[in-house]
């Protein structure tokens, strides 16, 4: 069961005109490899919201078209999210053309408004959190609005990932010069040793 702040309780408890945001924070690597964040919300205005002790921009009026309702369930199973943008919004064609956006983390956060003043109802709860799996650019109808197909995973899918049956010195080397843990990897099981008896 989902924990909600008190405001948030009071304003769901009361049920008329209830207004919530959908908010998606998107880091994705840019051309030197370092991290670069983007915001994007349902919301008609751009919102700064306090998320993690952290102030995020989240883009609004546009470049977030559609998204699949969230809903809560327990179990390991990899589930599947899927997000429309905007294809025209220039802050999703520089994240798409720009960036590295493969297994590039993904957050939904859902939040709630007053419907009369338009101000943030207690804090925002995350609905999804994982990684993009794939972008797609499906073909718009004729006067459709062209769309960005985003598909995201949570964060299950890393345990369905196989091990690595060998890593190789030169591996670890490229990480770390001095990583020099295996060293002698490729002779390991080769060389003879000798636990508690002397060599013959």
């Amino acid at each position: 069961m989902r924990s909600y702040d008190a405001d948030t309780l009071a304003y769901l408890a009361n049920r008329e005109g209830l207004v919530s945001v959908r908010l998606v924070w998107i880091t994705a690597r840019n051309q030197f490899g370092a991290p670069e964040t983007l915001g994007l919300c349902s919301a008609e205005d751009d919102l700064v919201v306090r998320i993690g002790g952290q102030d995020r921009t989240y883009l609004g009026a546009g470049p977030l078209l559609q998204s699949e309702p969230i809903s809560a369930g327990s179990g390991l199973q990899v589930r599947v999210y899927r997000i429309q943008l905007s294809a025209v919004a220039p802050e999703v064609e520089d994240l798409v053309k720009g960036y590295e956006t493969r297994f590039a983390p993904i957050e939904v956060h859902r939040m709630f408004l007053d419907p009369a003043t338009r101000v943030q109802v207690g804090q925002p709860h995350r609905v999804f959190r994982g990684s993009i799996d794939g972008i797609d650019f499906p073909r718009a109808e004729p006067g459709g609005t062209p769309a960005v197909a985003v598909q995201a995973v949570s964060e299950t899918r890393v345990l369905t990932r196989q091990l690595p049956l060998k890593k190789s010195d030169e591996s670890h080397r490229r990480r770390d010069p001095q990583d020099e843990f295996r060293k002698y990897g490729d002779i390991s099981g080769s060389v003879p040793v000798y636990w508690g008896e002397l060599r013959s």
